[in-house]
């Protein structure tokens, strides 16, 4: 009942869209997620923490909480180092379950970026993101992502920029085999430029001889 008065409804992704017209709600329009491409970028010096660790360094981003299915992830039995970066209230346990793996906390900036463009693989886990921006931050800086072939990273990931795999850790192998300038041309995609266009778009929509009260009920957003 909240969207269906909408005249348009903006979707991250195709997959939302899908689901959304299953329910009768067939006015959607795309608004994918955009990057800073001069933060996240392959050319970045890999994180200070990575230069003693074994490699492949397979990371993971994101909020560090039981709906994220780390444990999935940290579970997976792959030669190299297990990174995680976040914080949580599933932090403390899994530190715990899993002393192997590396906890560097939270991380924003240039320190992400570094992150992200020293690490081998990206792992996402998560079996009920809607989107996923962390997929499009690891894909900028050349990172191949492993993930599930769910909603969310299905929907972004392709091209040889990763793998989609019920086994986890057979996306971890075959993202590693990658070509990571396949991820980068992918990641480049997903920009603040594109990501304004299509909303600006949507805007079009809006009869000019509206007020900007009654414009307000034109338009609602499902992420």
């Amino acid at each position: 009942w909240f969207h269906r008065p909408a005249r348009h409804i903006m979707v991250a992704t195709r997959s939302l869209a899908r689901e959304l017209a299953e329910q009768g709600l067939t006015q959607t329009m795309m608004w994918e997620r955009g990057v800073d491409h001069d933060l996240f970028r392959p050319d970045r010096a890999p994180h200070p923490a990575y230069a003693a660790l074994a490699r492949p360094i397979q990371l993971y981003v994101g909020r560090v909480a039981v709906e994220k299915n780390i444990g999935a992830f940290l579970a997976t039995d792959r030669p190299g180092t297990k990174v995680i970066v976040g914080e949580g209230p599933a932090l403390a346990e899994l530190k715990a379950q899993y002393p192997g793996a590396l906890f560097l906390g939270k991380l924003g900036g240039e320190a992400l970026a570094s992150a992200y463009s020293g690490a081998d693989v990206f792992v996402f886990p998560s079996r009920t993101d809607t989107f996923g921006l962390v997929i499009i931050e690891a894909m900028s800086c050349g990172t191949p992502v492993a993930a599930y072939p769910v909603p969310g990273p299905g929907d972004i990931v392709r091209d040889g920029a990763g793998a989609l795999e019920e086994d986890l850790g057979r996306a971890i192998d075959t993202a590693l085999a990658c070509d990571r300038a396949h991820a980068e041309a992918l990641g480049a995609r997903y920009s603040w430029a594109s990501c304004t266009a299509q909303f600006a778009k949507a805007l079009t929509f809006v009869p000019a001889e509206r007020t900007p009260e009654s414009a307000l009920g034109t338009a609602s957003l499902a992420s």
